[in-house]
């Protein structure tokens, strides 16, 4: 595939290692064809410089929270830093983005951090962060098939998320969507949403570095389009996570961004948005950001303690942070560089410190799915260790709503999780229908957690 001088548009595909050669982003293509590195999104940054940086921020605050097609949308309300070149009328949007930063108060008091905010990043239309990303590369589909490119579907490997992302945006634009997932390694709630989406949900005898494989070779082969983070389009739509809580913050940066790390796409997609905010001069410094993975799929982790000199996959064994339980992650070599670039660290969490990470942050009212509590377990080590200090303002992100993870809160609460000492379980008390006996156990319990404040 020879490369292409851009034409007159803002944005391109290339690779991202720097070997010579620029792309379209309606061009199917996902790896270099040089070097077989993975490609990036170069946009035109000395044409957006143009336009001042008050002036950026006035235009992105004029656009948030609006009904005005598409700019209401978190991401597209950033359309000239995102994705350019898709004509409006062919953007596929839910409105994403536009999440809540839930300032974790008396969380962030427990663990010795006051100013600790959660970017709730589930609370959008499927439910996880991969919205943001999806509406970026439906679009880019859509307008493909516009122009008369022949598209016969769209396709992922998912452990959960990704594919309702895809299911539901594609059923949005009535294009064929097709999702592997690893048998019985995905939750209910996660499973029902592609299928009830009407996509092609196949169930593999696999994990999801299996899928991936095998939904790779599909791409290759039979010209159906990958969706998965290799492709360099998602990573556009998820990087706004982190422009969106500079926005959230009157355009202060926060001192640290913890945030959970499977795939690595996520944390590629954060530092990238933030840096190209540097380079246009709406920010003017950087967080550090931690990368929290599961102890059961840790090659991220295992990397860092080497300082990066290996580089090597591991069989990811279960994990109850079911989303990030891959091995083999596609985006490593680019996380890799966006955390030297943030003066970052990598920190792990097993089984036992995720769960009561998620069930400490539920107590204070969050509703945290088991990645969100991996975060949470990293930085409880990070506090400890004096890295994050007391003073400093701390977002973690929470990838996705809790909702979907129903039968992990369930079992920890009936102490029911193999291995998991559920030592803030919070059962119902099943008691006779009689007031005395109602009454005696409420007054009990009250002076049992709240010391007889009643």
């Amino acid at each position: 595939m020879s490369p292409k001088r851009p034409p007159e548009f803002d944005a391109w595909f290339e690779c991202a290692r720097g070997c010579e050669g620029r792309w379209e982003l309606t061009e199917v293509i996902y790896k270099c064809p040089y070097c077989g590195g993975l490609l990036t999104v170069q946009h035109d940054l000395e044409r957006l410089k143009r336009i001042p940086p008050q002036k950026w921020m006035k235009i992105f605050e004029s656009r948030a929270h609006t009904t005005e097609w598409p700019y209401g949308s978190g991401v597209w309300g950033k359309r000239e830093l995102v994705c350019p070149v898709v004509a409006e009328e062919n953007v596929v949007s839910m409105f994403e983005g536009h999440t809540n930063l839930f300032w974790a108060k008396r969380l962030g008091q427990q663990l010795g951090v006051e100013d600790l905010w959660v970017k709730q990043c589930g609370n959008t239309h499927t439910g996880s962060f991969k919205d943001l990303g999806m509406t970026v590369l439906v679009s880019v589909v859509n307008e493909m098939i516009r122009r008369g490119k022949r598209v016969p579907a769209v396709a992922c490997a998912s452990t959960g998320d990704t594919s309702a992302a895809l299911a539901a945006y594609a059923a949005y634009a009535g294009i064929p969507a097709i999702v592997l997932l690893p048998r019985d390694k995905v939750s209910i709630a996660q499973l029902v949403q592609p299928v009830a989406n009407g996509a092609i949900t196949l169930s593999l005898e696999s994990d999801f570095d299996g899928c991936m494989t095998i939904v790779a070779q599909i791409a290759e082969r039979d010209g159906i389009y990958l969706a998965n983070s290799m492709n360099s389009l998602r990573i556009e739509g998820q990087k706004t996570i982190g422009m969106e809580i500079v926005q959230q913050f009157d355009w202060e940066v926060p001192d640290w961004i913890v945030i959970p790390a499977g795939n690595l796409g996520n944390v590629s997609a954060l530092g990238k948005g933030l840096l190209e905010w540097l380079e246009l001069g709406i920010i003017d410094r950087l967080p550090r950001i931690c990368a929290a993975q599961a102890r059961n799929a840790n090659p991220l982790y295992l990397s860092y303690k080497t300082d990066y000199e290996k580089r090597d996959p591991v069989e990811a064994l279960p994990t109850l942070a079911s989303a990030i339980q891959i091995g083999n992650p596609v985006s490593f070599e680019r996380a890799i560089a966006m955390l030297k670039r943030f003066d970052g660290i990598v920190e792990q969490a097993s089984e036992n410190e995720l769960a009561a990470a998620a069930a400490e942050g539920d107590r204070t009212g969050l509703f945290n799915c088991p990645h969100t509590g991996v975060a949470l377990a990293a930085l409880k080590k990070l506090i400890a260790r004096g890295e994050v200090k007391p003073g400093q303002r701390v977002v973690v992100i929470s990838t996705a709503h809790g909702l979907k993870f129903i039968d992990f809160k369930v079992r920890y609460h009936a102490s029911q999780l193999p291995g998991i000492e559920s030592e803030l379980a919070n059962p119902p008390i099943v008691l006779p229908a009689r007031y005395d006996a109602v009454r005696s156990e409420i007054f009990r319990q009250i002076d049992k957690r709240f010391g007889g404040r009643a």
